[in-house]
């Protein structure tokens, strides 16, 4: 069966509860204070099937005192019923509803001119008149307008009809997309526990989902589902339901918050948006405090208007704005919303969301401006994965990039498009996914020139060293990025044959060259510690064996261990031939044994070779790591 939501709008005391009753035979107003005042204060629900096609009714309160509440119930529907009292005419909440629902972007409506038996034909036709010019220029423009009567019956067929044919243009809800409920009712019941309702506006829900209650993070379990009153086993995107949730208690969930699956949406407390304002408006200012209405919530927040010189929105006007919210919303990209003024709380404007939780630190330059307008939505309505935007959101988020999940909320990309999308981009050289992250290839390229630009300057300040080292090079130029983000680029930039390195980072072509003085004193360190063998000379009197300063030596010293010349055995530094040497004699001591079996202990080695104990334990648990002896008690068995 086809589903419709309908909402209605309108002043205080024009019928609005009074049609849905003689439309449904379900009284939308339920609480005590509503009975007795005889006006809706709360949303009221009530629900109907015509021909094949079940329609949810959505009652919302027309005084002014109660337009929070509307809005609350406004957000999630197909159709909106524009209720005028033939008696009274069009009146200040007539205005205000319509401006909402217009703000809102509600797709289609019908316009019911109510209590038509109590008003004479010429009246209805000024009401007619005044309706007319209410809606030009609107998408109620050629909506049909219905006269009715809860009192006689007159038009209800008709508008039956009307709501038949409405559900008929109802667009495809995005049913394979994550779950998405606002949440408009909470209560607890006897033997169930605790229930919420609203209007599912993406995905599906089945019984023992898991889903998460934002903001606060809270899970709960489904227990049960009911649409229009019958039990259900899944509800799908564009039905009304209630649900009976497990593992959270009433006092734990209030209207404003959201039912979701988990990760799917941005819980945050500033957002990018497109922002117009109505004519009949006053000014608003940089920094205008007002309050923010999406969905079923409302939160205060402060307008920051992009570009470096804007100071004001005037009536009437348009702006790209940054959100700054005072506490978390849950918002995605696309996403619609009314601002009304702080005091007195009028409505004011209304707008769409291009990102919801921006990385860019700031809005008031001109380049953040350009970024913005980068973001904006095209193509038809409810159109928002927008590969433009997506780029824009990846760019602007730097080396630090977007985690893939984040992008379903912030690029307004559906779970099952994600893969092609990011696709299609990697293969345009537009971005990269590294990880779980995907980053602008822009700043891939401006790091990696970036780190050999830091390589280079480095081997110019150190150029004994053998390269920049790679913790330092990542604190340094990745530290706000992730770590596989720098391995990534450095292994880039060694496929590429531009470094070389593992501790420490080079240029590829780089080589220590030394020349006059330094030459010298190298080739002379080489040449005593080759001369010394397995008795090298004491590091005291380096300094004057080569006739050089103390630093001098130091460095060269340094340079000689790292192109393997020289050997660090413990505290001591031989030369690497020696240490060869000696490796290969006291191997060949097994092949001249009798038995092939050769041992040697502490005073046979220093006999063998001359030297003192000094020498001696170090040179012997050096061959036991390189395993060409083992040690057994107090001898080193030949392996």
């Amino acid at each position: 069966m086809a589903n419709i939501v309908l909402g209605t709008a309108g002043h205080i005391d024009h019928g609005k509860s009074t049609l849905v009753l003689a439309l449904t035979g379900i009284d939308p107003d339920r609480l005590k204070e509503e009975k007795a005042r005889g006006i809706t204060i709360e949303l009221g629900f009530a629900h109907a099937t015509m021909g094949d096609t079940r329609v949810a009714f959505v009652d919302v309160p027309g005084h002014e005192r109660f337009v929070r509440t509307m809005l609350a119930g406004v957000g999630g529907i197909d159709c909106v019923l524009l209720i005028v009292a033939c008696d009274e005419s069009v009146m200040p909440q007539t205005r205000e509803h319509f401006e909402i629902c217009r703000l809102l972007q509600i797709p289609q409506g019908i316009v019911v001119l109510t209590k038509a038996d109590a008003a004479d034909g010429d009246t209805r036709a000024i009401v007619r008149q005044e309706v007319k010019e209410l809606v030009a220029g609107s998408f109620l423009e050629s909506a049909p307008v219905i006269e009715a009567s809860a009192v006689t019956g007159q038009g209800l067929d008709a508008l039956r009809a009307a709501i038949v044919a409405a559900a008929a243009r109802v667009a495809v809800r995005p049913v394979e997309a994550a779950v998405r409920l606002p949440i408009d009712r909470a209560f607890s019941m006897r033997g169930f526990g605790t229930v919420v309702t609203g209007t599912l506006v993406s995905g599906r829900i089945h019984s023992d989902d898991e889903l998460v209650i934002v903001p606060g993070g809270r899970q709960a379990k489904v227990r049960g589902l009911q649409v229009h009153g019958a039990t259900a086993t899944e509800v799908v995107a564009g039905q009304r339901t209630a649900i009976n949730l497990g593992g959270v208690e009433i006092a734990e969930i209030a209207r404003g918050q959201t039912l979701v699956t988990a990760g799917s949406v941005s819980v945050t407390r500033r957002a990018d948006a497109l922002l117009d304002l109505l004519p009949s408006a006053r000014s608003i200012k940089h920094g205008a405090r007002v309050r923010i209405h999406n969905g079923t919530s409302e939160v205060l927040g402060r307008i920051s208007i992009a570009g470096p010189s804007a100071v004001e929105i005037p009536p009437g006007g348009r702006a790209l704005v940054r959100l700054r919210l005072e506490s978390e919303a849950v918002l995605n990209r696309g996403d619609r919303f009314i601002i009304r003024a702080y005091s007195p709380p009028v409505t004011v404007g209304g707008g769409r969301v291009l990102d919801p939780a921006p990385t860019r630190p700031g809005i008031r330059s001109s380049d953040a401006l350009a970024g913005l307008e980068r973001l904006m939505i095209s193509g038809e309505p409810g159109t928002v994965n927008d590969a433009a935007a997506l780029e824009e959101i990846v760019v602007s988020a730097g080396l630090k990039g977007v985690a893939t999940s984040v992008l379903i909320a912030r690029g307004g990309v559906a779970p099952s498009a994600l893969a092609g999308t990011l696709s299609a981009l990697i293969a345009r050289k537009v971005v990269a996914r590294i990880g779980d992250r995907v980053i602008a290839v822009t700043a891939l390229d401006r790091s990696a020139k970036a780190l050999v630009e830091a390589v280079t300057a480095f081997h110019r300040a150190n150029p004994l060293s053998d390269g920049l080292p790679r913790e330092e090079a990542r604190e340094r130029l990745f530290a706000k990025a992730e770590p596989a983000v720098f391995d990534a680029i450095v292994e880039r930039l060694k496929g590429e044959k531009i470094l070389g390195g593992t501790d420490r980072l080079a240029l590829a072509a780089h080589k220590v060259a030394v020349s006059g003085e330094d030459a010298r004193v190298k080739e002379a360190l080489a040449g005593a510690y080759r001369s010394g063998g397995l008795k090298p000379p004491e590091a005291a009197a380096l300094a004057a064996v080569c006739k050089a300063s103390p630093a001098l030596v130091e460095r060269m010293s340094a340079l000689l261990l790292r192109e393997k010349t020289l050997v660090r055995v413990d505290t001591l530094l031989f030369h690497a031939e020696a240490l060869r040497q000696l490796k290969a004699d006291v191997a060949a001591m097994k092949d001249a044994a009798p038995n092939g079996r050769a041992t040697v202990d502490v005073a046979a080695f220093k006999d063998r070779y001359g030297v003192s104990r000094k020498f001696a334990i170090p040179l012997l648990e050096y061959l036991d790591r390189e395993r060409v002896t083992r040690r057994t008690g107090d001898v080193r068995l030949v392996l």
